[in-house]
């Protein structure tokens, strides 16, 4: 497994109708490194992002989809998405504020 830092950790937010739904308890979702685990994702979120506390996360493999151009058939790249939970006392987080 590569070395994997917390600032390597998390790629992008994913900015969707569900996961925009879902700040409102206070999950936030994100795509991830294929290779973090839970752990590292927790303590990535909680140094980026100031006052953030998890309380925990949940993690998915995403598989590629199945594309074509003609004849010719492709899969898209593997993913890894993780839905972080904050606490209920620790601070939002600030890049989906203007969303």
């Amino acid at each position: 497994m590569a070395d994997v830092k917390y600032y390597d950790v998390i790629l992008k937010p994913v900015v969707t109708e569900k996961s925009m739904a879902g700040m409102g308890e206070k999950k936030y979702t994100f795509l991830v490194h294929p290779e973090a685990n839970k752990s590292q994702i927790k303590e990535a979120v909680e140094k980026m992002f100031d006052g953030a506390k998890v309380e925990k996360v949940n993690t998915m493999n995403m598989d590629g989809k199945k594309k074509r151009r003609g004849m010719v058939v492709g899969k898209t790249a593997k993913t890894k998405k993780a839905i972080v939970q904050l606490t209920a006392d620790s601070k939002d987080i600030e890049i989906f504020s203007g969303l």
